[in-house]
């Protein structure tokens, strides 16, 4: 197909469709009928859930009567319609009170996207090359149904697999269900910059194996260790809200904070005091600090119990941790870790917070469980002012599923034994995941997707593995389609934010789980799962759950876009009794990192960008044109660099360099910084897309193209802050630096 016929198939701008209506007759538009009653000019507002992150943020949905450029039966037209027009915060949602984050307000052109795919596609091309044909939604399916059945009829059903994003929802527990009665292993989730490591000390220290929920807002003093939490990590709307009130909220009162990182973030920038360390070197502060506590003798060494005894040292009150030997395995003085104790210490309550580039090297499940011990042993968790984790909502037991949890296989460990010739899918699944692009590429993973013999993406847009697909379902937007999540922070209470359709499907395209529950019909031994619609799932889920009015918890969440309260005997997820590695108490070992020093000089830290985050919504330009809160940068990659370590290479800033790793180079321009350490460099994830629409095709350099297979030694987690790099400089600047400011000025000089 070319690339006229292929556009034919996808929706266009409105003024792609004013335009396209002169001219040429074969693309004239044809004005459909509404198949719905509209009151012009008059308002509704629905509620809805954000779908661009997990936060499960509620959202407000203005809708109005609106020309849209739609595709019926394979013909491009223009009909009335009560459409989606703003995305606003909910202002009762136990989560987010109100707030949406830029990316939240960008949602909305997921729906109206001029690229998004419109209708079942079949490839007709070569992998990888674009080329697909339209087909009908019953051929898609008896296509699937086929390669199905046909796992099925050799006793193989073992090699279907499901490509996803982490994430806990009602659609997760679908997936699980259909692989579980289909006989296929669970699905393989991966996200670059993933929390695995984190959940995983949790549920050692806590028994809690999940994100945690801080109470920010009760906060005497915040002690962060790497985490963006008011940019881009765990639940930042919630924790936005919450920190407001704790630095704004309390008449007299102002809680103070620190931020310990090595490149200052966007949460660093607001923080009271800055603290660069050594990378990999954060847990060794957060137990320099429990040292200096247990040795005034007001919190003993048992206080921590459980989390404590993870490590080793901790009965003797962490003898191997005073200040001096802090200040030589982390290069912060010991006078500024002496004064952080004093701070910890003093101003009750103190909670400290772990994430990001500290978990993300060979020790970080160390590192995850000092800051544990160090939160337990001052009584934060379940304290005011201290950590929470939010009950969570056990669909399998709300729904009586019956379906057995199942250990999930490693993406890197599934593709290395494919490619070395062991058991290798015959069918992939691919739903809101994209390996190819956030995967190192030391993993070969878009080569072991070749391999496989039939590949099915359920995605909106092609991007660098769905374009290896030999089909294509689209899906609903979440506008228009019932929207959920189950929020794993952000709330003291248990939340499910759920939502029916705001408005109708512009296209030819299906909601992914009554597609699958379709399917699971349709096979030749039929799956029998219980529900015929994904809302009637939905609603099984919630009917045990108390209601507000009465009418049931769906019903409520029909018309405010959420439920919370109180979890029934049997309905929350137990705590976790895995302590298999606290047998052994954990000790400090220094991170490794790939690259000879002598080589490659420096640490490299790719960071979630403000924007994009890992690179799955680079495809929005209202992200595109949004300036970085640090750097005013638009439209564009770079590297930050420290001005001394600037200065010393020759670089100016706007100037075009190469970062060499051992695994590859990429050539990207140079914003110098004074909020970053001069043995590091840092650039944003999100750019560097060979095909992801025309807004993110092309534009900018993806820094995971630098980055080692190196994992965290405990958990096996990608250790996606362990790879050294050099820096050459190779032409002055090109003008592909899109600064919002137009100059950097650092130091009253100013760079170009």
């Amino acid at each position: 197909m070319d690339r006229r016929s292929f556009i034919k198939l996808t929706a266009v701008t409105g003024t792609g469709a004013a335009l396209a209506s002169c001219g040429n007759p074969e693309n004239d538009f044809i004005r459909f009928i509404p198949d719905e009653m509209i009151v012009p000019g008059v308002a509704v507002w629905k509620p809805g859930v954000c779908s661009l992150c997990p936060a499960g943020c509620g959202l407000t949905v203005r809708v109005m009567d609106a020309d849209a450029d739609v595709v019926r039966d394979g013909q491009a037209g223009i009909v009335r319609i009560a459409a989606a027009k703003k995305l606003e915060g909910a202002p009762d949602h136990p989560v987010n009170h109100g707030g949406l984050c830029a990316r939240g307000q960008a949602a909305i052109q997921v729906t109206y996207h001029p690229d998004r795919i419109t209708q079942p596609l079949r490839r007709t091309g070569e992998r990888g090359d674009g080329l697909y044909e339209a087909v009908s939604w019953d051929d898609a399916l008896a296509e699937i149904v086929s390669r199905l059945d046909a796992l099925e009829g050799a006793g193989n059903q073992g090699s279907l697999t499901y490509l996803t994003r982490v994430g806990r929802s009602h659609r997760a527990a679908l997936v699980r269900d259909f692989l579980v009665r289909f006989g296929a292993p669970p699905p393989v989730a991966f996200e670059i910059f993933g929390d695995d490591v984190l959940r995983r000390a949790n549920a050692l220290s806590f028994g809690r194996e999940q994100l945690p929920t801080f109470d920010l807002a009760n906060a005497m003093y915040v002690l962060s260790f790497g985490a963006d939490f008011l940019g881009t990590w765990n639940s930042p709307v919630a924790q936005n809200v919450a920190y407001g009130r704790m630095r704004q909220g309390r008449r007299g009162v102002r809680g103070a904070f620190a931020q310990v990182e090595s490149r200052m973030s966007q949460t660093g920038a607001s923080a009271d005091e800055w603290v660069p360390v050594r990378p990999g070197t954060d847990g060794v502060l957060a137990l320099g600090i429990a040292h200096l506590l247990m040795s005034t003798g007001a919190y003993p060494s048992d206080a921590a119990g459980r989390a404590g005894a993870l490590i080793e040292g901790w009965a003797a009150g962490l003898p191997g941790y005073a200040p001096e030997d802090v200040e030589r395995m982390t290069g912060l003085e010991a006078a500024r870790v002496e004064g952080l104790a004093r701070q910890f210490s003093d101003a009750r309550p103190a909670v400290a917070i772990v994430g990001g580039a500290p978990l993300a090297h060979s020790n970080g499940l160390f590192t995850a469980l000092a800051v544990n011990a160090l939160n337990a042993l001052v009584g934060a968790p379940g304290r005011d002012g201290g950590i929470f984790f939010t009950p969570q909502l056990d669909v399998a037991a709300a729904v009586q599923s019956g379906s057995p949890a199942q250990p999930a296989v490693a993406l890197e460990s599934l593709v290395t034994e494919g490619l070395a010739g062991g058991a290798s899918p015959e069918v992939v699944f691919v739903d809101g995941a994209n390996p190819v692009f956030t995967a190192p590429p030391a993993w070969r993973v878009r080569e072991w997707l070749e391999q496989v013999p039939y590949i099915v993406s359920f995605g909106h847009f092609l991007d660098e593995t769905s374009i290896l697909a030999d089909l294509i379902l689209p899906d609903h937007s979440s506008l228009e389609s019932w929207a959920e999540a189950l929020p794993e922070s952000g709330a003291v209470m248990a939340v499910a934010s759920i939502a029916p359709p705001v408005m109708r499907p512009l296209h030819q395209t299906r909601a992914t789980p009554d597609v699958l529950l379709e399917v699971g019909r349709m096979l030749g031994t039929p799956l029998a799962l219980p529900w015929e619609t994904f809302d009637e799932l939905l609603g099984a889920s919630l009917a045990g759950l108390p209601s507000a009015s009465g009418s049931g918890a769906l019903a409520d969440a029909r018309q405010a876009g959420v439920w919370s309260g109180e979890l029934p005997a049997g309905l929350a997820v137990a705590d976790s009794a895995d302590t298999s590695p606290a047998s052994v108490p954990v000790a400090f070992t220094a991170p490794e990192f790939d690259g000879d020093a002598d080589e490659y000089p420096f640490h490299f830290l790719p960071y979630s960008s403000n924007a994009f985050l890992d690179g799955s919504l680079a495809h929005l330009p209202w992200l595109q044109e949004m300036p970085d809160p640090l750097t005013s940068a638009m439209w564009s990659s770079w590297v930050e660099i420290n001005p001394v370590t600037a200065e010393r290479l020759g670089i100016s800033a706007g100037d075009v360099v190469e970062v060499t790793s051992a695994h590859g180079t990429v050539r990207t321009r140079v914003v110098v910084s004074p909020g970053i350490a001069p043995d590091l460099v840092a650039m944003p994830a999100g750019q560097g897309h060979r095909t992801f629409t025309r807004y993110a095709s092309g534009r900018g350099e993806n820094p995971v193209e630098l980055l080692a297979p190196m994992t965290d030694a405990a958990t096996g987690a990608l250790a996606w802050a362990a790879t050294r790099v050099r820096v050459t400089r190779v032409g002055p600047p090109d003008g592909r630096l899109i600064l919002f400011a137009g100059s950097l000025r650092e130091h009253g000089e100013e760079h170009r």
